[in-house]
């Protein structure tokens, strides 16, 4: 039988980005499954988005909690807004992290073009509230959208709670992990978008360095999951590959991190 060690370094627990769901990551699992017979995959919807519950607190360390909870001991992967909870898991939760891998993101979200979207969460859920569907529907069409993926998108996006949608970007807005994501222990690779309109991608290789690794680059935007399915996959089999020789040299870990009194600070 494989030893824990093993099953976890097989189980990869998938988050999600800002305003998608666990089902953004369908096509990945598939993929994935095909390529790493054996390989078992858990997408986990984090607070405000698809099903799952509202959450007491909008704080992410909440969507950690969701996340660890759900996923177990594993291999996780963070995309996007995925990559601030995963890094929040693995500081908080150590000994259920195996490795990680960070998908275009960042230590933080204070890009002033990032900071603009940050202050227009309000506005946000008030349009989200009144007429959720017909606000994404618009939104989308405006982002030039390929309209035969609008309405199902847009019935996804508005599965979630607007105020939940709505806090959980305003908390990402506030998100700095620059101070303490260095002391990470768990084996650790950066996936860089190089074309992303969204994270830029020099706050992305910043991330990397911060971690002491070398970037996986893939030319792509910010939606190559969704967009370049086939692509993302190859790149994400070869940094989970990186993981599996590391893990191989690593010692488990087994303390935990106590939560500290500030995560982060505003933006």
């Amino acid at each position: 039988m494989p030893t824990d060690a093993a099953a976890a370094a097989q189980r990869f627990v998938l988050a999600h980005g800002f305003t998608q769901t666990a089902r953004s990551w369908d096509v990945i699992e598939q993929l994935v499954r095909a390529r790493l017979p054996g390989a078992e995959t858990v997408a986990v919807d984090l607070p405000g988005h698809g099903d799952a519950p509202p959450p007491a607190d909008s704080d992410l360390w909440v969507s950690a909690t969701r996340l660890v909870n759900a996923g177990g001991t594993a291999t996780y992967v963070g995309y996007s807004m995925g990559g601030p909870v995963t890094q929040l898991l693995a500081r908080r939760h150590p000994e259920r992290v195996a490795g990680f891998v960070l998908c275009a993101t960042a230590l933080d979200w204070s890009d002033p073009r990032q900071k603009l979207f940050w202050r227009t969460m309000g506005v946000l859920r008030l349009l989200l509230g009144l007429f959720p569907r017909g606000a994404w529907q618009t939104g989308m069409r405006l982002a030039g959208a390929p309209s035969k993926e609008i309405d199902w998108v847009a019935s996804e996006l508005s599965r979630g709670s607007a105020r939940d949608l709505a806090e959980a970007g305003r908390e990402l807005g506030r998100f700095d992990s620059s101070g303490w994501v260095a002391e990470l222990p768990q084996p650790r690779s950066v996936i860089v978008m190089t074309q992303d309109r969204l994270v830029p991608p020099r706050k992305q290789r910043a991330l990397a360095h911060a971690l002491s690794v070398p970037p996986v680059l893939l030319d792509a935007d910010h939606d190559a999951c969704s967009t370049q399915p086939r692509l993302f996959v190859a790149t994400l089999l070869g940094a989970l590959r990186s993981l599996g020789a590391a893990q191989r040299r690593t010692p488990s870990v087994g303390s935990t991190v106590m939560e500290p009194a500030e995560q982060t600070r505003p933006v």
